[in-house]
């Protein structure tokens, strides 16, 4: 098997000049190395020119203690949004005084991103995408434990009659998260199913920016009560929380940080790193618990139970780390045998449409900034696929959650310019210890309740805002789009709140008929996302005024070369091994016939000793 080899030096100098020392200072201040031609790809394989602006391209492999480390960085970016999904599903499974089952569910959320990040990179998109806990699980799931059925009893309320060892309450909690795990398992099912047999694409024809924003800004909006309670149990010390976190993500990014650095030439010498950009919400949560701490030794903060501010301070659930194993593996079934009802499935349906959609738009984005092809179908199918067999893992795990692609690391690709999806292979391995790990969950499950809800408040700002910033594609002077977006996100407030208020003008008589209705129509991502979609296909408007055009324009940008098999073809063989199979290239998910505009031997091994051909009839 050979091919049109070309070996050259990297287009960017201070790249061509670390490898030769050994470590690189880019130009932005964040540091990264090779050694000696291990920043080429392995077998001769070609460099995109499109890359050129990259340390490490998505080919590319870094040196393993680079992996290890920016593995490690991709994990503290996701950690806000995989320990927050917990703590928010905690009060509504009845959690809210047992930290040491939180800190369980933490460990396995880890475990399982792990494996969803390592079945994602080897087997779906390809790209280097975490992946983890989604937000638009949140809501119908809380709405699912709203009903009567799931409500709370009131002594789980009370700390001092809660006995978290007791049977009872051991019962109570987990019938709840097994009705969640039943919702997420069906819904997976729905996933895989759209995923592999190609439907993603149809379905996206209808699916344009005015259903995506209002479904995304819907996921966080109806969140304020959550957020506004955490954080109302002491506002100064969330105050201080949004603020550096404000503070270090905006005001202070551009500010580098001089640390020491040894080089093979150099030796020990200083270097510039952009901290405050790279880990802003880490950095606030740590300044305000350390805070919280100094305020508890020193007896500032209340020690009454029921005094404004005592849930701020560090030693109420201080025995959470000593009661916590050093050890723990998660394992499918933890928490009983999963349960269905119709109700928690349709509404965990809706939201694994909706995170479909994002995670479609993070599969372009990420291609963008590693300098890969645009994803062709084939690979989108696979990825989202991959993605229903994630949230089938989360629910055989028992997460209470789904899982999805990790916009916030999608960002810190463009931060790091480090493309290699062997650094998020570091990333999936670094998660699986993590879980394993069980201090660290616990450890993240002591974080007083106002940094976190100081912590929300921020994150669920910019999930809103990340909602409305797919208007950008649409025409904003047409009253038509105007209309549409203002009307989903007004009714996908007001209908759920009125639902809520009053359940019993909704009743047929027959009880599973109307669960399903509650649960639909109090989430407000599905009633806006709804509404979008259908005013958005009825109502007359030109494919440019509705942002179709410029949509699609991505879609179809997607050209299968060379490049785009080496990106997205899958590994080990397996797609050219079975490259002669009929049966096989009629799968929406398995990687097509590329067009090569250079000379190249064809990769069958039926086809290898033909010799040489021509441009126009080649092909892999």
């Amino acid at each position: 098997m050979n091919s049109a080899i070309t070996t050259c030096e990297h287009p960017n100098p201070l790249v061509s000049a670390g490898r030769r020392e050994g470590m690189i200072e880019r130009g932005d201040g964040v540091i990264s190395s090779h050694e000696g031609d291990q920043g080429m790809k392995k077998d001769g394989q070609l460099k995109s020119s499109s890359s050129s602006h990259l340390a490490y391209g998505i080919l590319d492999i870094p040196p393993w203690y680079l992996c290890i480390f920016l593995g490690i960085q991709h994990f503290l970016t996701a950690l806000g949004g995989l320990v927050a999904i917990p703590l928010i599903l905690a009060k509504d499974l009845c959690l809210q005084h047992d930290p040491l089952t939180q800190s369980y569910l933490i460990s396995t959320i880890f475990f399982v991103s792990g494996i969803c990040t390592l079945l994602q990179v080897f087997l779906g998109i390809r790209l280097p995408i975490l992946q983890g806990g989604t937000f638009a699980f949140l809501g119908p799931s809380l709405a699912m434990l709203s009903l009567p059925t799931w409500k709370c009893p009131e002594w789980t309320l009370n700390a001092s009659q809660v006995n978290t060892s007791s049977p009872e309450f051991t019962e109570e909690w987990q019938k709840r998260i097994r009705e969640l795990q039943g919702a997420v398992l069906v819904a997976s099912c729905v996933q895989m199913l759209v995923g592999f047999s190609g439907l993603i694409g149809f379905l996206m024809r209808f699916i344009g920016p005015l259903t995506i924003a209002p479904t995304i800004s819907l996921m966080a909006l109806p969140l304020f009560d959550s957020a506004g309670d955490n954080a109302g149990i002491h506002w100064g010390i969330a105050a201080t929380t949004i603020f550096l976190i404000v503070l270090f993500s905006q005001y202070l990014k551009n500010i580098a940080v001089p640390v020491p650095v040894y080089g093979r030439e150099k030796k020990s010498h200083t270097s510039k790193f952009y901290l405050f950009q790279i880990f802003p919400v880490l950095l606030g949560l740590c300044i305000s618990w350390l805070l919280c701490f100094v305020l508890t030794v020193t007896d500032a903060l209340p020690s009454a139970p029921t005094a404004y501010g005592y849930l701020a301070r560090t030693d109420t659930k201080g025995s959470v780390l000593s009661q916590a194993p050093w050890f723990r593996f998660p394992y499918p079934g933890q928490w009983g045998l999963p349960t269905v009802s119709p109700a928690g499935v349709f509404g965990i349906i809706a939201a694994v449409i909706s995170s479909m959609v994002e995670s479609i738009g993070d599969y372009h984005a990420c291609a963008r900034l590693v300098g890969a092809p645009p994803p062709p179908k084939h690979a989108i199918n696979r990825g989202i696929g991959i993605e229903g067999l994630g949230c089938l893992l989360a629910g055989a795990w028992g997460t209470g959650n789904g899982t999805t692609s990790y916009s916030e690391n999608v960002g810190a690709l463009g931060i790091t310019r480090v493309g290699s999806r062997m650094v998020i292979v570091a990333a999936g391995c670094v998660l699986l210890l993590m879980g394993i790990f069980g201090k660290i969950g616990a450890a993240f499950a002591t974080i007083p309740t106002p940094v976190i809800g100081g912590m929300f408040l921020v994150m669920f700002g910019v999930i809103t805002a990340v909602g409305i910033s797919n208007l950008q594609y649409v025409d904003l002077n047409s009253s038509r789009n105007l209309f549409i977006f203002g009307f989903s996100i007004f009714c996908g407030l007001a209908i759920p709140n009125w639902v809520n208020k009053n359940p019993e003008r909704l009743r047929t008589g027959i009880l599973q008929l109307d669960q399903v209705i509650q649960v639909l129509l109090t989430t407000g991502m599905f009633v806006g996302g709804f509404l979008g979609f259908l005013l958005d296909n009825t109502i007359p408007g030109s494919l440019e005024e509705r942002g179709l055009l410029a949509w699609n324009q991505v879609q179809e940008e997607s050209e299968e070369t060379t490049k785009a098999l080496e990106v997205y073809g899958l590994p080990w063989g397996i797609s050219t091994r079975f490259c002669t199979s009929s049966c096989a290239q009629y799968l929406p998910f398995w990687p097509r016939e590329g067009k090569v505009g250079v000379r190249h031997l064809s990769l069958c091994p039926a086809d290898s000793e033909e010799g040489p051909r021509s441009t126009a009839d080649t092909r892999m």
